[in-house]
C-alpha cells in the first residue's frame, strides 16, 4: 500500500511525543488538484474511523480514509532534513505534477 521511510517514522514518533499526543496516528488525506499535482493534509488523530485503512510502519500508525486509499497506492512518505527545507515529503506514483509556465510551483491553472 504505502511505505514510510525510517527517518519519517522517527520524526513522526518525535512529533507525537513533543505534542503530547502519545497513542496518536498520522492521518493522510490526498486532494488531487485541477491541473495535476495534489495537496496533502497531515494531522494527528487518536482513533481510526470505521472506513479507515490503518498502515503500521516502523512503530507508527498511518490512517487513510476510504476515498484517499486508491490515490495513495504505492506512495512513499519520507522526511527531508535539509538546510533550505525540512519536512515530510510524499512521493506518489498516482499523481502527476501539473504542466504550466511556472513549472507547477503555483496555482495559476496554466498548462
Amino acid at each position: 500500500m504505502i511505505t514510510v521511510s525510517a527517518l519519517a517514522a522517527e520524526k513522526l514518533r518525535d512529533i507525537i511525543v513533543e505534542q503530547g499526543e502519545e497513542g496518536s496516528a498520522l492521518r493522510v488525506i490526498c486532494l488531487p488538484g485541477p491541473n495535476g499535482g495534489a495537496q496533502y493534509m497531515l494531522a494527528l488523530e487518536k482513533e481510526a474511523r470505521g472506513d479507515d485503512l490503518v498502515v503500521q510502519a516502523d512503530g507508527v500508525s498511518i490512517l487513510i480514509d476510504a476515498e484517499t486509499v486508491p490515490l495513495m497506492e504505492g506512495a512513499e512518505i519520507d522526511y527531508l532534513d535539509g538546510l533550505m527545507r525540512s519536512g515530510f515529503v510524499i512521493s506518489n506514483p498516482n499523481i502527476q505534477a501539473g504542466e504550466c509556465a511556472c513549472g507547477g510551483s503555483c496555482s495559476c491553472g496554466g498548462h
